[in-house]
């Protein structure tokens, strides 16, 4: 499946609440797998479908290169600590700037597989960080959302500095 363009900051369509997969078969997993090829053309950790413009709750992540690629459709978070943790965060739909993050240490989130089936997954460290981030997209809720409105005033002064051709 060919890599598709991807959803730039300011779209509106970044902040929108994405609807539940509720039909599994050969469709969902072509859009898994074009979520999927634009994840490796863009180099990313994870990528949601609404990054490339199809509001649908799918998520691919891939926490490294040497690592196979993990898909979950319908991702919710089950359980968060009260513990918290910071990790720069950023996005492809707003290249070129990052900002630390605070959320849950540790989480514990439900998911469908490509086939249908219920699972459950627990995460902590970066990798939780990394699955909240691509929850909240598919919740639309930027990263960006989660910043003082100092910081994300500034972050997006920052971006917008960079031109149009630096975010394209």
């Amino acid at each position: 499946m060919p890599a598709r363009p991807l959803v730039l900051f300011p779209d509106p369509r970044l902040s929108l609440l994405a609807p539940p997969v509720t039909t599994f078969g050969p469709a969902l997993t072509a859009l898994a797998d074009d979520v999927r090829d634009t994840l490796m053309s863009v180099q990313a950790i994870g990528l949601t479908a609404p990054h490339i413009g199809v509001s649908a709750r799918v998520v691919v992540v891939r926490m490294a290169p040497d690592e196979a690629m993990r898909v979950f459709v319908n991702p919710a978070i089950l359980w968060a600590s009260a513990e918290t943790a910071a990790h720069d965060e950023g996005s492809v739909s707003m290249p070129g700037v990052r900002e630390r993050i605070v959320r849950p240490a540790q989480v514990r989130f439900g998911y469908r597989a490509l086939d249908g089936s219920e699972h459950e997954e627990d995460a902590d460290g970066f990798f939780a960080a990394v699955i909240q981030h691509e929850i909240d997209q598919i919740d639309g809720v930027f990263w960006i959302d989660r910043l003082s409105r100092l910081k994300r005033e500034r972050l997006v002064k920052r971006f917008g500095k960079r031109g149009p051709a630096a975010s394209a």
